[in-house]
């Protein structure tokens, strides 16, 4: 197989890493780069949305699942698709929505593959009615470590050490996924704005389990009694009868219509995304949404996705690139959560990309991140001067108060912080001993935590 020499990055592009990078196109291939990867190891990598080092390998192999991308059966009855892990949430909807049916869960990128949303168990809008996607993974297939290729179910350990573990417990190959059943590719969508953290918890917590999804923008440059101010935006999969007779929509409700907008460009000043800039852009924001506004009709794309709208959207922090921080932290620790947003109101973080969400019950993943409580992420330019010891201090309040960092977005952790976030950790480093003994499984992330 050709290899190519290459730099590489998570999406929030710092800290790159030179690797070498191979892409099969057959589980054979495959499987002969995994037995060919050297003595710095190999890792799996999909369309690299992970924003820190989690797909990368200084020095060794990095396997671009890619070109694994068929998608081999659909049953429209049960609704469940059995696809390669190279296959992209953006592909699914395309071939699945004209069939009435949607992904189980989806981050705020359709971009990632298969395999990288079960590595790394992600969580969508829907955390608190559907679990994260690894719950409606109804069986795998797994490259490991001696070549062999295993069959893994829900309940297994290899199961639940693999949905959330980041590539390190082998290569995915295929996976099986029960599916969402909708009436059309629009959503209907309430918004409302809360004064403050809590009004804005008040309202999560009273009415949240009225609706599949919900999201709150938060504005962590608001300071005094508008400290944690919020837009507060959730829905579900509108019915056929909410479309009016004779329109575009009624006609083809199934539609799968993203809007497109040109890319970002390659060169951005620095120093764009300044304190004042994003304070002129989260007062804009705040101001510009409703109220209290119910019913309204929004594409899937818009819903879900807005930012897929902008390709290479995470170039407008500049070549020094941006730090994303995403924490959970359990139902009781609401005095830890408002600690925690006024430190960064108070430090002045310029972050204008930043949600709350509620999570429902935890997943069996072993290194699956959410829990049931209160998730913060923000997105922060890596070179804003103290970020490091600052990040370190909020790491340090999170693990007091039982909570975990995401490790699909974590690019600074400490190793010593990691046991007390994931209790599963030394079941997770045993099966890994087990299964791969010569270590041939290893990323930048691993090394870095020592997984």
């Amino acid at each position: 197989m050709p290899a190519d020499t290459v730099s590489v990055t998570g999406w929030g592009r710092t800290a790159p890493t030179t690797a070498r990078l191979i892409r099969p196109r057959t589980y054979e291939e495959a499987a002969a780069a995994v037995r060919d990867c050297g003595a710095r190891g190999g890792i799996p990598r999909g369309l690299g949305r992970a924003y820190g080092d989690a797909a990368q390998n200084a020095g060794g192999t990095v396997f671009d699942m890619t070109g694994l991308d068929r998608i081999h059966a659909i049953d429209a009855d049960g609704g469940t698709v059995l696809c390669d892990a190279g296959v992209s949430l953006h592909r699914l909807m395309e071939v699945l929505l004209p069939l009435g049916w949607f992904v189980p869960v989806t981050p705020g990128t359709r971009y990632v593959t298969v395999g990288g949303a079960i590595g790394a168990d992600i969580h969508g809008k829907n955390h608190h009615v559907s679990g994260s996607f690894s719950r409606h993974v109804l069986s795998l297939e797994l490259l490991t470590a001696d070549g062999e290729i295993r069959t893994a179910g829900r309940g297994t350990p290899l199961f639940d050490a693999t949905t959330g573990g980041m590539g390190l417990t082998g290569v995915i190959l295929t996976a099986t996924v029960q599916l969402q059943p909708v009436e059309t590719s629009l959503m209907s969508v309430d918004t409302e704005r809360a004064r403050d953290l809590d009004d804005l918890m008040a309202r999560l917590t009273a009415t949240d389990d009225h609706y599949r999804y919900s999201v709150a923008w938060i504005d962590l440059l608001a300071r005094g009694a508008a400290t944690g101010r919020a837009v507060l935006t959730r829905g579900d999969h509108a019915p056929l009868e909410s479309l009016r007779d004779g329109t575009r929509a009624r006609r083809t409700p199934l539609a799968f219509r993203p809007s497109q907008l040109p890319p970002a460009p390659a060169f951005l000043p620095e120093g764009l995304l300044s304190r004042r800039t994003v304070g002129w852009f989260n007062e804009l924001w705040y101001r510009k949404a409703p109220r209290a506004r119910t019913g309204e009709l929004q594409k899937l794309s818009a819903f879900f996705h807005p930012l897929d709208g902008v390709p290479h959207w995470n170039r407008v922090y500049g070549r020094g690139g941006f730090v994303q921080y995403q924490f959970v932290v359990g139902h009781g620790q609401e005095d830890a959560l408002r600690r925690i947003v006024r430190r960064i109101s108070e430090h002045r973080c310029p972050s204008f990309l930043a949600v709350l969400k509620r999570f429902g019950d935890a997943d069996p993943g072993w290194l699956s991140f959410p829990v049931p409580g209160w998730t913060l992420a923000l997105d922060i330019p890596a070179n804003l001067p103290g970020l490091g010891a600052f990040l370190d201090v909020l790491d340090e309040e999170v693990a007091a108060a039982g909570g975990r960092v995401y490790l699909a977005k974590d690019s600074r952790l400490r190793p010593e912080l990691l046991a007390a976030m994931y209790p599963r950790l030394d079941d997770f480093r045993a099966l890994r001993a087990e299964l791969d003994p010569r270590g041939v499984f290893r990323s930048d992330l691993s090394r870095r935590l020592t997984l």
